[in-house]
């Protein structure tokens, strides 16, 4: 298993920007995707994006594009989230993820492909 902490989380007015971390440790990080999800309040969780186990392929939601970019360092066994242009209904609990399996063929969108998760850090966005 790998354990994982987000931090970064807050308050931003529209427009604005943040960015969020997620420090892993246990299993090789380097060996796995990692992904960003997020659930508002009343919603199911959604996808975000994700990253392989590189760094050199990524996906996002429609709703994301443009806006967010996911990097990692695998030195540090860190991934981000940048988040630029926020909007209010960015407001959620974000959430980072690793991967099955290692190596694993992109992109994997769902949540069946993640096998730990972090506790989640709360973004707000206010209008």
């Amino acid at each position: 298993q790998v354990q994982l902490v987000e931090s970064g989380g807050g308050l931003v007015q529209a427009g604005g920007s943040l960015r969020l971390s997620c420090v892993a440790s246990g299993r090789t990080f380097s060996s796995y995707a990692m992904g960003w999800f997020r659930q508002a309040p009343g919603k199911e969780r959604e996808f975000v994006g994700t990253i392989n186990w590189s760094g050199g392929i990524t996906y996002y939601a429609d709703s994301v594009k443009g806006r967010f970019t996911i990097s990692r360092d695998n030195a540090k066994n860190t991934v981000a989230l940048q988040m630029n242009n926020l909007k209010p209904e960015d407001t959620a609990v974000y959430y980072c993820a690793a991967g099955k399996r290692p190596w694993d063929s992109m992109p994997l969108f769902t949540e069946s492909n993640y096998r730990d998760w972090g506790q989640g850090t709360q973004v707000t966005v206010s209008s």
